[in-house]
């Protein structure tokens, strides 16, 4: 049996879009259960961006993650062992994640380039980083980015 993917890009852990994510994908692989496809980017890019941002690294969120914390008391100790982030913060982080890929540096040729190396039509939904790990991993729906936005996830 597959072990199932990594939780949304669009689950909230305490407002934050991602977080919880980046502690599925430390479980899965901390279980063995992590598809060898993944291991390139753990710590870096999307992860790497939200420990920095927290001011943590990816080395303590992994220790905090496999001692046990929930994702929430994960992001607690980044809080306090980092910055804690007002909600301010948070929404301008969400949206910068959130739109990654549209109308910035990836739009012309990663996105692109992603789409086809899918092999998904270039129809013009799928703009944005997010879209197309969702997409990757068979959530995607057009609208998925209003469910982020809208359910406290």
């Amino acid at each position: 049996m597959e072990a199932p993917p990594p939780v949304s890009c669009y689950t909230r852990t305490l407002g934050m879009f991602y977080f919880a994510r980046l502690c599925s994908k430390i479980r899965l692989h901390a279980a063995g259960k992590l598809p060898e496809s993944y291991f390139d980017m753990l710590g870096y890019g999307f992860d790497g961006r939200t420990c920095r941002y927290l001011g943590v690294s990816y080395e303590q969120i992994t220790a905090w993650v496999r001692a046990g914390n929930t994702d929430e008391d994960t992001l607690a100790l980044a809080f306090a062992n980092g910055r804690s982030l007002t909600a301010e913060e948070i929404l301008i982080y969400n949206s910068f994640m959130s739109k990654r890929g549209w109308r910035d540096d990836e739009t012309a040729e990663f996105i692109p380039d992603a789409i086809r190396q899918y092999g998904v039509p270039d129809d013009g939904s799928m703009v944005t980083d997010f879209d197309l790990i969702e997409m990757d991993e068979g959530r995607w729906t057009p609208d998925l980015w209003k469910s982020g936005w809208t359910d406290e996830g």
